[in-house]
């Protein structure tokens, strides 16, 4: 397929993002699954991926050996591999790529030191393209084990103060942006309200993208939740969106997931 050139995607850009690592690791098929996800967007027509739970440097390289296209391929490094597990492929130049963490997580009783350490661990990576020039936001706050948003969870502190730490990075672009990942907040949720309304950003899906985490992989009776969101600063605008690797794909031992969660994408129609 023969891409579009820099100069012809001035006012329109496809973005595309998906939580990669997804089920667990004893029986996910790892390495089919990621030859199957750098296949489908090495095809497909984003012309950036952001990826999260790219937890290694094999799980990066499983990627890109797939996705040859994407020539510039974000992330910042740290001993196991990319910072938070953030990477974003662009098939695009880009001018300047930084990792931010959200900082220190508040003590907040119930949630365990392992916890607490995890959550140390995560941030956004913002990657700015040379042309057109556009922040891309990539980003994977705290996962809640608990399935609970409300302010009595015991995770709603983690997750405000990490909200408010991506609010200030979204701000601190500057720059028209796009901001995309696995939020683990139910679309429904105060927390996702309150940050909706604080940064201004609109939804590509219009509040209308189905649950993004497959009821498959919960608890039996819990029902599943739209958790990954592609956002967008004012003046970019969302022309159509849709969903990636929703259905089984062909894996060894028979089909299955590419992972625990559905992709999404957007068309986006960029300022002048």
């Amino acid at each position: 397929m023969q891409q579009a050139k820099p100069e012809q995607l001035a006012g329109r850009l496809s973005v595309a993002s998906l939580n990669t690592w997804g089920v667990h690791i004893l029986s996910s098929r790892l390495a089919r699954r990621y030859t199957v996800i750098g296949t489908e967007f090495e095809a497909g027509r984003a012309d950036v991926a952001c990826f999260q739970e790219v937890l290694s440097y094999w799980h990066l390289w499983l990627l890109a050996r797939r996705m040859p296209s994407f020539r510039h391929v974000s992330y910042r490094r740290s001993a196991l591999g990319p910072a938070g597990g953030l990477v974003t492929f662009s098939r695009l130049p880009v001018s300047r790529t930084v990792y931010r963490g959200f900082g220190t997580p508040p003590e907040v009783p119930g949630i365990s030191r392992h916890i607490r350490s995890r959550a140390r661990f995560k941030g956004a990576l913002v990657t700015r393209l040379a042309h057109p020039g556009l922040c891309v936001v990539n980003t994977h706050p705290v996962a809640n084990w608990d399935g609970d948003w409300s302010r009595a969870s015991r995770f709603y502190p983690l997750h405000r103060a990490q909200l408010a730490a991506l609010a200030r990075i979204v701000r601190g672009t500057g720059v028209p942006a796009v901001v995309c990942g696995d939020f683990n907040v139910d679309r429904d949720s105060s927390l996702f309200g309150d940050f909706m309304a604080e940064t201004g950003l609109a939804d590509a899906f219009d509040g209308k993208c189905p649950p993004t985490f497959r009821a498959e992989y919960l608890p039996a009776g819990e029902a599943p939740h739209c958790i990954d969101f592609i956002l967008t600063t004012t003046g970019v605008t969302a022309e159509s969106a849709g969903l990636l690797l929703a259905g089984q794909v062909a894996l060894p031992g028979g089909p299955g997931y590419a992972s625990d969660h559905i992709g999404l994408y957007a068309s986006l129609l960029l300022p002048p």
